[in-house]
């Protein structure tokens, strides 16, 4: 029996862990040099500030926004989350991708992140869903990223000055000043119009893993601003057949399917900028139809309604923030990912009353209207890979459309 063993596997095991293996080195090996040295990359902030690490991903240059996230699981959630699109993202935790990816798990057909920064990036995924590595994933999505610099230090300069510009490189600029002035200059722009969907698209009981056996008792429209596929699969659990459509679609055109109810996804970018749509959500405020909007929705119906955003020092970007319900006193366990918020003074008292703020800040997360079967938040009760603490939020928009 111990001939047939490697390291307490079966001797037709043993073959595919070699495999992985030599894929691992192999994968290695396509981010060194000739000479058999790791390909140096550069992380260059707006203040000067210069970071040396290692290339991972592509090696393309890559000027983007940079933010954190504080998520210990779920980095591919995070990659393929719509809500980063024009963002590079900082994972704190210190080892990303040890059980490698898992295409089932993906909350959009491709990535929109602009590049990855981790203190290590893990070589030897190990799950048995596992299609592929992290650092194969990041090739084939055209991500650039940075490993093996010192992401606690990243984090808290972010922390104490703000969300900051960078540049991510493998060629240290030899003149330093007229890279940050490229730096200085960008901005995150039109993100909203590049992922959304391009056309109506329609889901029912059966569709993105669900259960085709659930019966279909409720019609619901879904405005895409940036949509994630779990928000789908959450009204499918519930027997919604759900229809998906472009940001910049007329108002008319979504009253006219007659739908049960609304939703108003997450999404990226300064919602200011989304004026036409904003101009579209007063209309459907105007209606009798139950609406409920996550995130960038949120914002958007605030705006609509006369509220005003601002855009905040860092953000909230992971897996832990707790949200209090000031109707029950609950406390949740949220997952987040926004860099601007509604202020709380901005809110109309005849229009709208605060329903949930953060532990942390105090900030706005959830909104109610007077009046209306509208409710909002700003935290993710859809979240994929959790927590899923607010997920039975989805239960109160389905009773919303029973009423």
């Amino acid at each position: 029996m111990l001939k047939n063993t490697f390291f307490g596997l079966k001797k037709d095991n043993k073959y595919s862990i070699l495999l992985t293996i030599w894929e691992a080195l192999e994968q290695t090996r396509s981010n060194r040099k000739d000479k058999g040295e790791y390909m140096k990359a550069f992380l260059i902030l707006e203040d000067g500030t210069v970071f040396e690490g290692k290339s991972i991903g592509t090696t393309r240059d890559m000027i983007s926004e940079i933010v954190f996230n504080t998520s210990m699981t779920g980095y591919l959630e995070v990659l393929t989350d719509p809500s980063y699109a024009g963002q590079a993202v900082v994972m704190t935790y210190p080892l990303i991708g040890n059980y490698g990816i898992c295409n089932q798990d993906k909350e959009a057909k491709k990535s929109n992140t602009d590049a990855f920064i981790v203190r290590e990036l893990a070589r030897l995924g190990s799950n048995f869903r596992k299609e592929e590595s992290i650092q194969q994933f990041l090739v084939e999505q055209d991500i650039p990223g940075i490993e093996g610099i010192d992401t606690r230090a990243l984090t808290k300069r972010l922390r104490e000055k703000g969300t900051m510009n960078g540049m991510i490189t493998t060629e240290k600029p030899e003149d330093l000043s007229a890279v940050l002035e490229k730096i200085k200059k960008y901005s995150v722009r039109g993100v909203v119009d590049k992922v959304t969907t391009k056309e109506i698209v329609s889901y029912k009981p059966g569709d993105l893993d669900t259960d085709s056996n659930i019966s279909i008792t409720k019609k619901v429209a879904i405005l895409d601003v940036g949509t994630k596929f779990n928000i789908a699969r959450c009204l499918l659990k519930r027997g919604c057949e759900v229809t998906i459509y472009p940001a910049k679609t007329k108002a008319e055109t979504i009253l006219a399917s007659h739908p049960d109810g609304i939703m108003l996804t997450n999404g990226p970018g300064d919602p200011k900028e989304c004026t036409e749509v904003i101009e579209e959500l007063k209309k459907l405020y105007a209606s009798d139809i139950p609406i409920f909007a996550i995130c960038l929705g949120h914002q958007l119906m605030a705006l609509a309604c006369g509220c005003d955003t601002e855009k905040m020092k860092y953000g909230h970007r992971g897996a832990n923030h707790p949200v209090k319900d000031l109707k029950t006193g609950r406390v949740y366990i949220s997952s987040q990912n926004h860099g601007y918020m509604v202020k709380e003074s901005s809110v109309p008292k005849e229009i709208a009353e605060v329903a949930f703020v953060n532990v942390n800040d105090g900030t706005v997360e959830g909104l109610r209207y007077l009046q209306k079967n509208i409710f909002t938040v700003q935290f993710h009760p859809e979240a994929c890979a959790g927590p899923k603490d607010s997920e039975v939020l989805f239960d109160e928009f389905i009773k919303m459309m029973e009423e």
